[in-house]
């Protein structure tokens, strides 16, 4: 039943724009629970997408459950109709992006902490330096089966994780995906590509061919750019399209 209304949704439905200049006709939400996953911070009503996103996401948690791994935890997709947030990413404004966490349900989320919960850091964000025991055989598995549907554009991540993918699977063809970002130390954000039906959805240009492990990942570790602190108040937003009203 809920795979028929995500079909019939996915006919009306329309990313418009950019991913960071843009809107969300038709979205869907996503059920706050459902078989491996939970979404965190519901208070703040960023668990709307395309349902070519909601249907992403609920297939991936099922494929994780199915590799034995803890359920997953969501944070945000994007609002109900899209469009820019209040405070936090400039993008997840289409309904075609997704934040997973890396800390899962074996490092369990309680009620009292839902609307804040703490992150669970894989890297020590000033140094770049991977924290000890916390990236490992579960947190590859769960990158590799995010990447590796046709749908992903492309999945931001630490410099420093991409790093450690790079050490640890270098010959997978799904590592491309990975694109190296700036914060992404506790969660990685996932971006499908401009959907059927939405014709006014803007893409982004295709990744560079490679598995992005060279010059281009060394020149992030070294830099090792942080988080610029830019306030909301001075915050600029780039036009939306008159679609968007």
């Amino acid at each position: 039943m809920f795979l028929s209304l995500l079909l019939a949704s996915a006919l009306q439905a329309e990313a418009i724009g950019g991913y960071a200049g843009g809107c969300l006709k038709g979205g869907q939400p996503l059920p706050l629970e459902g078989p491996g996953y939970e979404v965190i911070r519901a208070k703040r009503l960023r668990y709307y997408g395309h349902p070519d996103l909601i249907h992403y996401l609920t297939q991936l948690a099922s494929q994780t459950q199915q590799a034995g791994l803890p359920s997953l935890y969501i944070a945000d997709l994007a609002m109900p109709h899209g469009g820019p947030f209040s405070s936090g990413h400039r993008s997840h404004q289409t309904g075609l992006d997704a934040d997973i966490w890396f800390r899962m349900s074996d490092r369990p989320i309680g009620k009292s902490e839902q609307d804040n919960p703490a992150e669970w850091p894989l890297i020590d964000e000033p140094s770049y330096r991977m924290l000890p025991g916390r990236f490992g055989p579960q947190q590859l598995t769960l990158l590799k089966l995010a990447a590796q549907a046709r749908e992903v554009e492309r999945i931001f991540i630490n410099p420093a994780i991409k790093a450690e993918v790079c050490r640890q699977a270098p010959y997978d063809d799904w590592v491309g995906k990975l694109r190296p970002w700036v914060g992404h130390f506790s969660h990685f954000h996932v971006r499908l590509r401009c959907p059927a039906g939405s014709p006014e959805c803007v893409p982004q240009a295709p990744i560079p061919p490679g598995n992005g492990c060279g010059a281009e990942l060394a020149s992030w570790l070294k830099d090792k750019p942080q988080l610029p602190k830019v306030s909301v108040a001075n915050r600029r937003l780039p036009p939306l399209p008159a679609r968007c009203g």
